[in-house]
């Protein structure tokens, strides 16, 4: 029998305990990323006394080096659960950015830039491991939500913020917001700590196992998802690697086109991401064709430069066109980031969901890393050809996640999964468990 909107409406009002303190402590974490980040460079040569080229290779250096860590953190949740994990990383970040001012030597800079990049790198990981941990059915896809326009918002503010302060005192506060960082961690984890793990009712502890990546790898469906997230994930690094160049080398605007594009991006994340992923909840979509929604909307957008690339018509047209690209483009961005988030922490057996969200995680990670070359080389070319790429990619993740619906559990292709669904699909984590131990 499908879902009822009563019982829809029923799940829509659960709310996690502790949930106001996460989404608190995500929000002033938030706050202190966006103090950093925008002027990272800028940030660290200020705070440290090293030069640029310094703090550049530090920075690249030790956020590979975080890549390389990334299963660990996810063999650690498996180990000793996403809370503490969690509660752990906060309090390296917190150490780290306390530390930050007093690192003017390179060795201790790089001391203490590698703690806190293994610390950042891991983090998407456990956070995602913590809403699996913490949340079940729909409140997954709302937490992924709010999590997320908190997030943004977040880090709109404290770029203002930050911007605020070196407008007032100059260059030498950067050491005052360090510590400000550091502070905003620390309270960040103490409100996490009250956040309660949940589990079904009448469902023993899952025992955690020895070994597990291994079941990751054999894990198809799993690694199609993973695989159909990096094609998505291409889509993301456009707006902070492609938006920028495209506009300026291939339609020749002003730099201002950017700053618009991106405060365009922010608001509509921070303003209406809940409303947009509530609506998607409540109309009872799964979550495999809700995500592939988000990535054909993504195609639309690229789609959409590409015409505009081709035509190239006045600054006046051009700025009004490119904005409601980056319209329709967030909106793709909405729809998909909560159904994409919660179908991956949900088609992860419990036992092993740190592991299985660690080889989720670097799908976006190796976009990340991938996108500064790619999108150069093929701009090189043309300035419409990147463009062409991520719509081709944007559409094939869309595919592939249809493909995979009747592949993954049904508790993550639904939200709420409906009684006849459940009552023939064995429950993956008794499967995973037993697999575990052969593994």
């Amino acid at each position: 029998m499908p879902a009822t909107r009563e019982s829809r409406t029923k799940a829509r009002e659960t709310r996690v305990a502790g949930e106001r303190s996460l989404l608190l402590g995500a929000g002033i974490s938030a706050v202190g990323i966006g103090m950093y980040v925008p002027f990272s460079l800028v940030f660290f040569h200020h705070v440290t006394g090293l030069s640029f080229a310094l703090v550049g290779v530090v920075l690249t250096v030790t956020g590979l080096i975080g890549l390389a860590f990334m299963p660990l953190a996810g063999s650690a949740v498996d180990r000793f659960g996403a809370k503490k994990a969690n509660l752990a990383l906060y309090a390296v970040r917190a150490a780290g950015f306390a530390l930050y001012p007093f690192a003017g030597s390179l060795p201790a800079f790089a001391a203490v830039a590698l703690i806190t990049a293994l610390a950042d790198r891991s983090f998407p990981i456990v956070q995602q491991a913590l809403i699996g941990e913490v949340a079940r059915g729909a409140a997954r896809d709302r937490l992924q939500a709010s999590l997320r326009a908190l997030q943004n918002a977040g880090m709109g503010a404290g770029a203002l913020l930050v911007s605020g302060v070196l407008a007032l005192w100059g260059t030498g506060a950067f050491t005052h917001t360090a510590w400000g960082n550091a502070l905003a961690f620390a309270v960040a984890g103490l409100l996490v700590s009250r956040v309660r793990p949940v589990r079904e009712a009448g469902t023993p502890s899952v025992q955690r196992p020895a070994a597990g990546y291994r079941m990751v790898l054999r894990d198809r469906p799993f690694l199609g998802l993973t695989a159909a997230n990096f094609l998505t994930a291409l889509g993301y690094a456009a707006l902070s690697v492609l938006f920028p160049l495209y506009i300026a080398t291939w339609l020749h605007g002003p730099d201002s086109l950017t700053g618009a594009a991106f405060t365009v991006n922010t608001a509509l994340c921070a303003g209406i991401g809940v409303l947009v992923a509530g609506r998607v909840r409540r109309s009872g979509a799964r979550r495999t064709r809700s995500a592939a929604l988000g990535s054909l909307l993504f195609a639309a957008a690229f789609v959409a430069q590409i015409v505009l690339g081709t035509l190239r018509p006045g600054q006046t047209v051009t700025l009004v066109a490119l904005l409601a690209i980056v319209v329709v483009y967030t909106l793709g961005e909405l729809v998909h980031s909560p159904s994409g988030g919660a179908l991956s922490v949900s088609a992860a057996p419990e036992a092993v969901r740190g592991r299985y969200l660690a080889t989720y995680q670097l799908s976006y990670s190796l976009a990340t890393a991938l996108a500064p070359s790619l999108f150069t080389g093929l701009l090189a070319l043309d300035g419409r050809l990147p463009w062409a790429v991520l719509a081709v990619a944007a559409t094939g993740a869309a595919a592939a996640l249809l493909r995979l619906e009747r592949h993954l559990p049904a508790e993550a292709v639904y939200a709420e999964p409906p009684a006849a669904v459940v009552a023939g699909s064995a429950p993956r984590g008794a499967e995973s468990t037993a697999a575990t131990t052969t593994a």
